[in-house]
């Protein structure tokens, strides 16, 4: 099944996927064996500083490879993408979904940018993500200004994507008090769409509210800052309290936490 077909499928059923973003080895590694464990599909994604860090054939080449290796079923996404150049590269590469973000263009703006990489990637089964409204990024003031859902509706039938991240609330990084989606503007971007929903910035918000989004409309959740702190501290506190110099012994400690929190994850979107 391609990720297209598994969009719309989960449009369809109301139910949503988890997509991750991985850094390095050893986030994907933990990804994927909270995958096995699971037995659930999932989304891994690389943002273009992953794919600047690491190379792209590296780190597509690596995901694809755990993939086949613990067969699990999983799509590969390019989160943010913002470089039509390297669009085209994770396209031609294999990608199996790309994100354009014009989202801090003018709407009209935005529609010609984001139509543009729905006709690179037509004829080729790869989804087309984009976003539509105000969601703050690392840095940016957390201000909440909703997608407005007519806006929402005619972005996607003059676009063609396949799915819509929309600004409910929520924010990229560690929110500064505790946020509150508006289910409302979710439950109606979905009467007026057809394409799947994507929450991004999921890390921090409560339980209860991923739970609503879901049943409120939303598709596709993204999880990336939880990743990158729980990894981070875990190694930091291991260094701390050990003199080993050999990182196949120390990062299996620091991965442990990581799979922890994505079965959490995926136990909390599949029986939402």
């Amino acid at each position: 099944m391609t990720l297209k077909e598994k969009l719309k499928l989960l449009t369809q059923e109301n139910r949503a996927i988890l997509a991750t973003n991985f850094y390095n080895y050893e986030t994907l590694r933990a990804i994927i064996n909270a995958v096995k464990v699971e037995n659930t599909p999932i989304i891994l994604q690389l943002s273009e500083s992953s794919i600047h860090y690491m190379g792209l054939e590296t780190a597509l080449g690596m995901a694809k490879a755990c993939i086949e290796a613990e067969n699990v079923e999983a799509w590969i996404h390019l989160d943010h993408g913002s470089d039509l150049q390297l669009i085209q590269r994770c396209i031609a590469s294999g990608f199996d979904s790309v994100m354009i973000d014009g989202s801090h263009l003018p709407f009209e703006e935005n529609i010609r940018l984001t139509r543009s990489v729905v006709e690179m990637a037509s004829g080729k089964d790869i989804s087309v993500e984009a976003e539509l409204g105000y969601v703050a990024k690392l840095g940016q003031s957390q201000k909440f200004e909703y997608t407005r859902p007519e806006e929402a509706r005619a972005f996607v039938e003059q676009t063609g994507v396949d799915a819509l991240a929309i600004a409910v609330g929520n924010a990229h990084g560690f929110y500064k008090e505790e946020p509150h989606l508006a289910l409302d503007v979710i439950r109606t971007i979905r009467e007026a769409t057809p394409a799947a929903l994507v929450l991004h910035g999921s890390s921090g918000i409560p339980d209860d509210q991923i739970r609503a989004a879901i049943k409120n409309g939303i598709n596709k959740i993204n999880l990336a800052t939880e990743i990158k702190n729980t990894f981070m501290g875990s190694l930091k506190n291991i260094l701390h309290n050990t003199d080993e110099i050999d990182l196949r012994i120390v990062f299996p400690d620091a991965i442990d936490p990581v799979t922890s929190l994505i079965k959490k994850k995926l136990s909390l979107i599949t029986n939402a």
